[in-house]
């Protein structure tokens, strides 16, 4: 399976999880926590990072789970 980044974005009256560059959604839900939470657990099977967008369309919430680009700094 490719690691693509899953997405959350409103679709309508409704919110859907899209795979970063489908054409298509992978699945609509009624509200936007059950898209982050079924959106969270595809990104974790496929390491992936989670992107959600606000009604407005502007990113509000981002959570890599595999191959960080930007790992945060050792404090030690």
């Amino acid at each position: 399976m490719a690691k693509k980044n899953q997405w959350v974005v409103p679709h309508g009256d409704k919110w859907a999880v899209q795979g970063e560059g489908n054409s298509k959604a992978t699945k609509l839900f009624d509200n936007k926590t059950d898209a982050l939470n079924f959106g969270r657990e595809t990104a974790k099977n496929q390491h992936s990072e989670l992107i959600a967008q606000k009604k407005n369309g502007k990113i509000n919430y981002k959570n890599s789970y595999g191959n960080d680009p930007n790992p945060p700094k050792d404090k030690k």
